[in-house]
């Protein structure tokens, strides 16, 4: 019983825990809505005990947690007492010592009402002002703190918002707000006149005075105050002991709107007067407004007619709401009996409907009057008198629904709502009138909107009734379609999106017996929900058949429908048209679609809408194949031909899509349908539609419908089948990618369809047209042809694989090509090349003789040139378009090596019969020449360098396809790709993790810099990567320079030794890449950058005898890219590492001060002053170059000359420098004379000195 007893107290705990209703407040709101509470609690806590938040960076914590809240303000608002009444505590307390504090006192209450009025703008006045104090002793203290903020010193408003100061004067302005309704009269609690009797009758007090002031002040205002001043006056000015003030402050801003002048500060001062005045209007006294409701409604009918408004849309809106407000002074307040009520029944109505007793005067059912027919008490009202500026008021109203902003127009639909509310039944039938007028052919989208705004505001509140609702469903119809075309877009995605607001406030306002007539709206709705084209137009529809679904109840599938369309599945247009729709025709009462498509949707002036109804329409199709095989293409066929381009385009997409979709769904054609769909093509070309504006839209179509006819089997004569050819062909040489595209993706399936089963002849014609056009004048028709040799089939490609092969792989290389380099059709030969090669070993009919020579073909020609397109680097206006060549090279080497892979060796033994000797035994068959392997080692290590390289250079697109391709080579689970040197290595560096963020420099870098210990991949990688260290992204060289520097410094064992053996290799393939890429500056001038960083690190100066050789070669190469060149980024990257070298021994340092002495008379000034700069510091810092009496001369050379003035002195000056360095003014026999020097240059001696020979003969 013990353990029972325990067990279910420890459940009843469990329980509690997570119990909302018996837990504590704060313990609720930990666990629900504000996710950082805790943080924002403690800074909170820290702020309250230290009297104020003291660290600005606490501030602007707070402020972001609550700015991720501005879409979800209702999530604060729990928490809005925990943090608010702290908070003004604080300001209050403050606010007292004020007078007589200090800058520290007013900086912590900026940064408290900083937090305030972020609160205040994530979840509004009304929500936060609740909380504030409201004492009767804290009036003279806010408007004490509002004093002295307003006459502070004057700043930008972007100031005042750093500062706090415009937060800390909203702020107050809202808590006088509050405190200004205390029950008593203001001058009783100004103690400035508590002792005085200087104050008389009939005076304000000053305090009054003080308010009325510093608001007035701040309706010039641009920012929040404006709106929060006029709050402030119409709560001050209302009071039953403000007469006075009300009529001193009216009359000033009454005369005001009569004489405003064109200025900025009085556009918002009259912003400000008006908002103020509408606020007036909303909360004060109806006896004291209508004293001045003329007058006011004078000047405001003045203004609506001025240039002013006519130009601010905010102005405006505060006129149709000032406008609507005097109205409802003038008229008197009451709830019309005409009115329509919903019904309203309780939780005890089945019960008394069950025991028959249904009695509506018991159980709180309102009375309905919803046939709209008046009784004695409607025709009593009709008789009361409306003021003629009710009239007036009502006129503006209607026009300010015709409005052209959105926020004029919202404002007048509610005036409208509320006027008519206070009319009689035969007054309101009138407005409805003049409302439903709006929706006539001449006007406007504006019109349209605002018409469905006035009609939503008129059923929400029960003023539209049931008797009118065949005319209102009619124009709530059209406006549910309204779309009209203007120029290249459409207007009506607001009128669409209002009239479905019409329809939910149609499901909210009315009972469903008076709803019968409305029903009709159902198939609309769902027809916009499915297939507008703007989202917020289906979500809305999608809203208001949700709303009649749970109100009304009466729709079949009303559920299911909802469900299927909610607003996250229509989201996604395509969804929407292929998925959502298709899954509500399902219920046959819903089947209206096909309607909808074949008369708005396949000629809409959006051309991908077009496209997404054509597959709609396909998709649709398998609910009665009878009816789109029948009628539907009956109707489309002859539309192909239409004179509107939008028309006969969708209708080409459609039968394409209709006859592919019902041959998926096994329907046979009869042989008229099929001749008709298959005459279409010729007929559009007889009618020339292919010309003129829509020609490019209409070959695109062409092509889908000719892909769809061939994937349908569609039978087709000769003639039509060469025509269809032709088509296709032309389209492959029309310069828009798109068609190209198309146009490959039907071939593919028409030479399938029709042309393989024909004889060699026709298919050698075929090839021999589109190897023709390889190399034809035309950059379009080259690019098309590539692509179409890529898709042909084996039937085709074994005719004349090798031609194919040859003359793609020529195509595939810029230098095949230098005057006419087309960086497209190189992208298209490559991938047509991998892919005419796995079409030719993935045939199982490719078992003949010839099958060894492709795969050596392909092992010696394809994997070749795939390699040379690796260093595609072309560039022209439109960037580096040779990354393309090699982004699409990278994808087809490594598809080349799993074909060569698959099939490991040829020649006298297969390659299935290899894998079963033994290692021993293949090795003997390879070196007697019995076994020719396809892959060997040196192609796996020319693949990895060359895949490696992309891997490690700037583009992060291409870096993160090579490290992938290199990923999956490493690991490729079918079959092992061997040979590959280092494999253990690799398999660390490029583990088989999908989630590696190759793409980021901070993780790639790390681990491809590895492969640089590698001397089989160093060079290549290292020429790749120099280009990402000395290039011009910041982040990229970060990241690159600090993965080397970890490389070099890093090594297990003999870390010194290590670390050297690693600069002396590193400096070797540095020497290669100037080498391999002289007078190249795409790389040569990053890799003088990696020196010259590498150089600043004190790396390469401590490699012991090995430094001297580098330094030399180093040298040589710098003499001859420097001689010459024009590069300012060469230039200054070869003038720092001269000053480096200049540091070393003999007779490196008197080489390098011999070259640095040699640019002293430099064609560009700034060159020789960045030059005579660093011989400055050379030979301050090596006292070895000169004697100490020499130094000085030469130092005040150097300081004395200006090198960036004449070009005569500077030579003068030179060779001075020349003769006190005792060093010959020759630097090129300087160069030739030292390149004999040094273990390194000894091999390299001759290229360098014909090279030299060269440079020179060309005149640098």
């Amino acid at each position: 019983m013990e353990d029972r007893s325990a067990l279910a107290t420890l459940s009843n705990s469990l329980e509690l825990e997570d119990d909302d209703e018996h837990d504590s407040k704060e313990r609720v709101l930990a666990r629900n809505f504000l996710q950082e509470w805790e943080v924002f609690k403690a800074i909170l806590d820290r702020s309250v005990a230290n009297g104020g938040a003291a660290d600005p960076s606490e501030v602007n914590k707070i402020r972001s947690i609550i700015d991720k809240y501005q879409e979800q303000g209702q999530l604060l608002e729990p928490y809005l007492e925990c943090v608010v009444t702290p908070l003004m505590t604080i300001v209050l307390s403050r606010s007292m010592e004020l007078v007589a504090g200090t800058d520290e006192v007013a900086d912590i209450i900026k940064r408290i009402c900083i937090i305030i009025y972020s609160l205040v703008t994530v979840c509004g006045y009304k929500s936060v002002i609740r909380f504030f104090p409201h004492h009767v002793s804290d009036l003279e203290v806010a408007v004490t703190l509002l004093e002295k903020f307003h006459h502070g010193t004057s700043l930008t408003s972007l100031r005042q918002e750093s500062t706090g100061e415009m937060e800390t004067k909203c702020v107050t302005l809202l808590w006088l707000y509050i405190l200004v309704l205390i029950p008593f009269d203001i001058s009783s609690v100004d103690t400035s006149i508590a002792n005085s009797d200087q104050v008389g009758e009939y005076e304000l007090s000053p305090l009054v005075l003080k308010i009325l002031e510093i608001s007035k002040d701040h309706l010039s205002s641009a920012g929040p105050m404006r709106r929060f001043s006029g709050l402030l006056l119409s709560r001050l000015l209302t009071r039953p002991d403000m007469p006075m003030a009300f009529a001193r402050l009216v009359h000033w801003m009454l005369e005001f709107l009569l004489s405003w002048t064109d200025d900025n500060v009085n556009q918002f001062r009259l912003l400000g007067i008006m908002e103020t005045l509408a606020s007036i209007f909303k909360i004060g006294g109806r006896k004291i407004l209508l004293e001045v409701v003329s007058k006011t409604w004078d000047n405001i009918s003045h203004l609506m007619k001025s240039t002013v408004a006519a130009r601010n849309p905010l102005l405006r809106k505060y006129v149709a709401k000032l406008s609507q407000r005097i109205g409802l002074i003038c008229l008197p307040h009451r709830s019309p009996s005409w009115r329509y009520m919903k019904v309203t029944r309780l939780l005890g109505q089945s019960f008394l409907n069950a025991t028959g007793k249904d009695d509506p005067s018991r159980n709180g059912e309102l009375v309905v009057i919803g046939n709209g027919m008046p009784d004695v008490n409607i025709l009593e009202e009709d008789n009361v008198d409306v003021p003629e500026i009710v009239e007036e008021i009502i006129d503006l109203l209607l026009s300010c629904l015709r409005d052209s902003d959105t926020v004029v127009r919202w404002s007048a639909a509610k005036g409208i709502g509320r006027v008519t509310a206070c009319l009689s039944s035969s007054l309101a039938e009138e407005v409805l009138c003049s409302v439903l007028e709006l929706f006539s052919q001449s006007e406007g989208d504006g019109s349209w909107h605002g018409g469905c705004l006035a009609l939503a505001e008129l059923a929400r509140r029960g003023l539209l009734l049931p008797v009118s609702f065949p005319k209102v469903v009619l124009v709530v119809i059209k406006a549910l379609h309204y779309d009209i075309k203007r120029g290249p877009h459409s207007v009506g995605s607001n009128v669409r999106d209002a009239a479905s607001y019409v329809c939910w406030a149609f499901g909210r306002a009315y009972n469903y017996s008076d709803m019968k007539g409305i029903f009709r709206l159902a198939p609309h709705l769902l027809t916009i929900a499915c297939y507008d084209r703007e989202v917020n137009c289906r979500r809305s529809a999608s809203a208001a058949f949700q709303e009649n679904i749970g109100r009304q109840g009466d729709f079949p599938h009303g559920i299911d429908i909802v469900s299927t369309a909610d607003y996250f599945s229509l989201a996604s247009r395509t969804n929407s048209y292929l998925n959502v729709a298709v899954s509500i025709a399902q219920y046959g009462e819903y089947r209206f679609f096909t309607e909808e498509l074949l008369s708005c949707k396949i000629s809409h002036w959006d051309k991908n809408l077009r496209e997404l109804a054509a597959k709609a329409l396909s998709a649709l199709a398998k609910y009665d194949v009878e009816y789109f095989a029948g009628p539907v293409l009956e109707l489309l066929i002859p539309l192909t031909l239409s004179m509107d381009l939008c028309v006969r385009h969708g209708a080409t997409l459609t039968i394409g899509e209709l006859v592919l979709g019902l041959h998926e769904r096994n329907f046979s054609f009869s042989t008229e349908i099929q001749n008709k769909v298959a005459d279409i093509v010729p007929t559009i070309e007889k009618a020339r539609l292919y010309r003129g504006k829509g020609g490019e839209i209409m070959r695109s179509a062409v092509s889908r419908l000719i892909e769809c006819i061939s994937r349908s089997a569609i039978s087709l004569s000769k003639k039509i089948t060469k025509c269809l050819l032709d088509t296709l062909t032309d389209n492959l040489k029309h310069p828009n990618p798109q068609i190209q595209c198309a146009a490959v993706d039907a071939l593919r399936h028409f030479v399938q369809a029709y042309l393989v089963s024909l004889n060699e002849k026709f298919s050698n014609e075929i090839i021999s047209k589109y190897l023709d056009l390889l190399d034809d004048a035309n950059v379009a028709a080259r690019r098309g042809a590539a692509m179409a040799l890529g898709i042909l089939p084996y039937e085709f490609l074994c005719i004349r694989w090798r031609d194919i092969i040859g003359r793609l792989c020529k195509s595939c290389l810029l230098q095949d090509k230098p005057d006419d380099p087309d960086a497209e059709t190189r992208v298209n030969a490559v991938r047509a090349l991998i892919s005419v090669c796995e079409t030719l070993t993935r045939d199982p009919r490719n078992q003949n003789s010839e099958e060894d020579l492709i795969y050596f073909m392909i092992k010696n020609n394809v994997f070749r040139t795939l390699l040379d397109a690796l260093d595609d680097y072309a560039v022209d206006n439109r960037g580096d378009v040779g990354s393309w060549v090699r982004d699409a090279a990278i994808d087809a080497l490594e598809r080349c090596t799993y074909v060569l892979c698959k099939h490991y060796s040829v020649g006298s033994i297969k390659a299935h019969d290899v894998k079963l000797l033994p290692k021993s035994r293949v090795d003997d068959l390879v070196a007697s020449k019995q076994l020719q392997p396809l892959f060997d080692e040196n192609m796996a290590t020319d693949l990895i360098k060359g895949i490696a390289k992309q891997a490690v250079e700037k583009m992060d697109k291409i870096r993160d396809a090579a490290a992938r391709s290199l990923q999956r080579i490493i690991h490729y689970p079918q079959h092992i790709v061997p040979y590959i040197p280092h494999r253990e290595i690799l398999e660390e560096i490029s583990p088989c993790d999908a989630h590696l963020k190759w793409g980021d420099p901070t993780v790639s870098y790390p681990r491809l810099v590895q492969l640089l210990q590698f001397s089989c991949y160093s060079r290549s990688v290292l020429s790749g990567y120099v280009i990402t260290v000395g290039g011009l992204q910041e982040s990229l060289s970060k990241a690159s320079i600090t993965a080397l520097l970890q490389f070099i410094e890093f090594s297990d064992g003999d870390v010194p030794q290590k670390s050297i053996n690693k600069e002396c290799m590193l400096s070797n393939d540095l020497l290669w890449v100037l080498k391999k890429y002289h007078k190249c500056n795409r790389v040569i001038v990053p890799t003088l950058k990696t020196i010259e960083v590498l150089f600043s690190r004190k790396v390469f100066l401590n490699m012991e005898g090995h430094t001297r050789d580098f330094c030399l070669g180093l040298l040589s190469y710098l003499a001859v890219e420097l001689k010459g060149t024009k590069d300012f980024a060469k230039l200054y990257a070869g003038i720092s590492i001269l000053g480096y070298t200049a540091s070393v021994l003999e007779p490196v340092s008197s080489r390098s001060l011999a070259q640095l002495l040699g640019l002293l008379s430099h064609q560009y000034p700034k060159i020789r002053k960045a030059v005579a700069d660093q011989v400055y510091l050379v030979i301050l810092q090596s006292t070895s170059l000169m004697a100490e009496d020499i130094m000085g001369r030469s130092l005040e050379i150097l300081a004395e000359t200006c090198w960036d003035g004449s070009l005569e002195d500077s030579k003068q000056s030179r060779r001075e420098l020349f003769e006190l360095a005792g060093l010959e003014d020759n630097p090129s026999k300087t160069v030739e004379t030292e390149t004999s020097r040094g273990k390194h240059e000894k091999n390299l001696n001759d290229e360098n000195m014909s090279y030299s020979s060269l440079v020179e003969f060309t005149g640098f």
